[in-house]
């Protein structure tokens, strides 16, 4: 894949919240990771505006497993409330995804290095990205490193048939992805085949609600570093 990465996922647990069960101060993960916790991920290890992430397929490598926990959530206004949490538990997962530039940041065509962002990005990966890695929530922290998608064993890559999972989230459209002034959740059906969920192009979901009204954040000139200075940064020793 053009502007690609393959990398390994994995934590102690994770937490994919099925807002459905929020409305009780419950949280209850996915079996699966949606296409925005990962994309998440994608841009913890490297993001500028000028790219476009596009998480391309998952593939599960340990057994889908829960754990509940009695969690005392944070409440501001006092309190000693008692919820349950819902996590999965030793998740791993091998991520294919690439970078493309946005069409609607016109204002940062200057950054369309399409070499020098590759090149960054597989070394962020190999640092362990640039910002913290975590798997669905905060409190399940995460760690990268680059694979080969294919190598390895994965827990269902000989499972006969197919898993859907019925409706859920993938993902989140934000104005300054889509060129609409407007905050929208999307919605999808995944099908896991031999361990490996492919995902639809964020523009390819039909099933897309609108949130609220939203204008995209406006770039003054030099608040965007450029690919070329953040890499002869790198080239002299920086970090990553």
């Amino acid at each position: 894949m053009r502007n690609g990465i393959e990398f390994a996922v994995w934590g102690p647990y994770a937490l994919f919240t099925d807002p459905l069960t929020k409305l009780g101060g419950e949280k209850l993960s996915y079996q699966i990771p949606t296409y925005q916790a990962l994309k998440g991920i994608v841009e913890s290890i490297y993001w500028k505006p000028t790219l476009l992430m596009i998480v391309d397929e998952v593939r599960i490598m340990n057994p889908i497993r829960m754990e509940s926990k009695g969690i005392r959530p944070i409440e501001y206004g006092g309190g000693n409330t008692l919820a349950n949490y819902t996590y999965l538990r030793e998740p791993r997962y091998h991520v294919r995804a690439h970078f493309e530039f946005n069409p609607y940041r016109p204002d940062l065509a200057h950054d369309r290095n399409e070499e020098k962002h590759h090149n960054i990005m597989k070394r962020a990966l190999k640092a362990g990205g640039r910002r913290d890695i975590f798997l669905g929530t905060r409190e399940c922290q995460a760690y990268v490193e680059p694979c080969a998608f294919d190598e390895g064993d994965g827990y269902y890559d000989n499972y006969e048939g197919e898993i859907h999972f019925g409706p859920m989230v993938h993902g989140i459209n934000y104005p300054d992805e889509t060129g609409r002034n407007q905050l929208e959740v999307r919605l999808w059906r995944p099908v896991m085949c031999n361990g490996v969920i492919r995902f639809i192009r964020p523009e390819a979901c039909t099933e897309v609600r609108v949130i609220a009204d939203m204008q995209p954040k406006a770039f003054a000139s030099g608040d965007v570093e450029s690919a070329d200075k953040l890499f002869d940064k790198l080239a002299e020793g920086g970090d990553p």
